[in-house]
C-alpha cells in the first residue's frame, strides 16, 4: 500500500478556519480537525474495487440507507453506470434517493423523474425514490453567512445513513462537481435547489435564474446547504467518488461536451472536502493533456472557493493523505 501526501500542510487556511470558530456566534461552531483526512484511492474503475473503497473506509452503513447518486438528465450518458455500482448499493441495501430539479427538463417532476431513473437502468438494482415528491423540510444552517436553512427532500428524514455515491467531473454553474455538490445542490428540494442558486434570495424556481448572485456567494451558499447535511448526518455519512467519464459538464446537462481526458479512478473519504480536493488534484496531476479542458471549467468558475470556504465553515479539511490500494 503506497502512501503519500496529496497535499502540503495549510498552516493559514487552518489558522483562518481556527479565527471563524471563535467569531461571533461560533459558540456553536466546532474546532477545525488539523489532522489530514484519509482520502483511499484506486486507479482502475470497477465493481469490485467500490466495494474495497467502502470497505477502507472502516465504517458500515447501517439502518435504512440512502444512496445519494445522480440519476442523469435524459439525453447524458456519463452518470455513473448502474451496473457498476449495483454490487455496492444492494450490500449496504441501499435505496436511490434524488430530488427533483429547480429547472426544465426531464426529472423537473416526480412522474418525469421516475421514468427517467428507469430509462438509466437503476430501478433495475434497487429502489428509487424522489425525496421531495410530497414535500420539504428544513435543515438548520449554523452560522450561515448566505443561508439560514437549507431545505431538503422530506424524505431524507426517513434514512439512518447516507452514502454519498458521487461522479466527480465538470459543472457549467459551480466548475465542478463532486461530494459537496452532492450532498447540497443534491439533496436539496426543488425549491431548496432554487434557494442555493439564489444565494438565500428565493425559493421561486421560476424566478431564481433572472437574480443570480455573484458566483462566490453561490459557491459559499453549496458549502453553506453541505454542512447542514454533514451536521445531520454525524458519522452516519461515508462519500464515495467516481472520476470518469471527465466532462467538463455536470450530468444534470442534457447534451454534455464528450470527455477529453480519461478516467482518474475511484476515490473514498469519510471528510467531503479532502474528497473534492484529491480529485481536482489528480486532474491536475494528469499526464492526459486534454485536462486543459477540465481545469479550464474549474477554474474559470472560481470554482476552489467552495473548498477554501467549506473548509473555513468546518466541513471539512484541504489537508489529506491520500492511500493508493492495490
Amino acid at each position: 500500500m503506497k502512501r503519500f501526501f496529496g497535499t502540503l500542510l495549510c498552516a493559514v487556511a487552518c489558522l483562518s478556519a481556527w479565527a471563524w470558530s471563535q467569531g461571533a456566534g461560533a459558540d456553536e461552531a466546532k474546532e477545525q480537525d488539523k489532522t489530514p483526512a484519509k482520502v483511499y484511492f484506486i486507479k482502475e474503475i470497477n465493481a469490485q474495487n467500490l466495494l474495497k473503497v467502502y470497505d477502507a473506509l472502516g465504517r458500515q452503513a447501517t439502518g435504512k440507507v440512502a444512496v445519494k447518486l445522480s440519476t442523469g438528465e435524459p439525453g447524458n450518458n456519463n452518470y455513473l453506470n448502474p451496473q457498476l455500482i449495483k454490487d455496492l448499493v444492494q450490500k449496504v441495501d441501499g435505496t436511490i434517493v434524488e430530488c427533483n430539479t429547480a429547472y426544465g427538463g426531464g426529472r423537473s417532476n416526480t412522474e418525469s423523474h421516475l421514468k427517467a431513473a428507469k430509462d438509466h437502468g437503476f430501478t433495475d438494482i434497487a429502489p428509487v425514490v424522489i425525496m421531495d415528491a410530497d414535500g420539504e423540510t428544513a435543515l438548520p444552517v449554523k452560522n450561515g453567512k448566505h443561508l439560514k436553512s437549507d431545505y431538503v427532500g422530506k424524505d431524507y428524514l426517513n434514512y439512518d445513513f447516507t452514502l454519498v455515491l458521487s461522479h466527480f467531473k465538470g459543472h457549467p454553474m459551480a466548475g465542478f462537481g463532486g461530494a459537496i455538490k452532492n450532498i447540497s445542490i443534491g439533496i436539496a428540494s426543488s425549491a431548496g435547489k432554487a434557494y442555493i442558486h439564489s444565494a438565500g434570495k428565493t425559493k421561486d424556481t421560476g424566478k431564481v435564474w433572472g437574480q443570480l448572485p455573484q458566483q462566490d456567494d453561490f459557491l459559499e451558499a453549496m458549502a453553506e446547504a453541505a454542512k447542514a447535511v454533514a451536521d445531520h448526518c454525524g458519522n452516519n455519512i461515508l462519500y464515495i467518488s467516481v472520476a470518469n467519464n471527465l466532462s467538463v459538464d455536470c450530468d444534470c446537462v442534457a447534451t454534455p461536451e464528450d470527455p477529453q481526458m480519461g478516467d482518474i479512478g475511484i476515490l473514498a473519504s469519510l471528510d467531503p472536502v479532502a474528497l473534492d480536493k484529491a480529485c481536482i488534484d489528480l486532474v491536475r496531476a494528469s499526464e492526459d493533456h486534454g485536462k486543459v479542458h477540465l481545469i479550464e471549467r474549474i477554474d474559470s468558475r472560481h470554482g476552489m472557493h467552495v473548498l477554501d470556504y467549506a473548509e473555513q465553515i468546518g466541513l471539512g479539511c484541504l489537508q489529506y493523505e491520500l492511500v493508493e490500494l492495490k
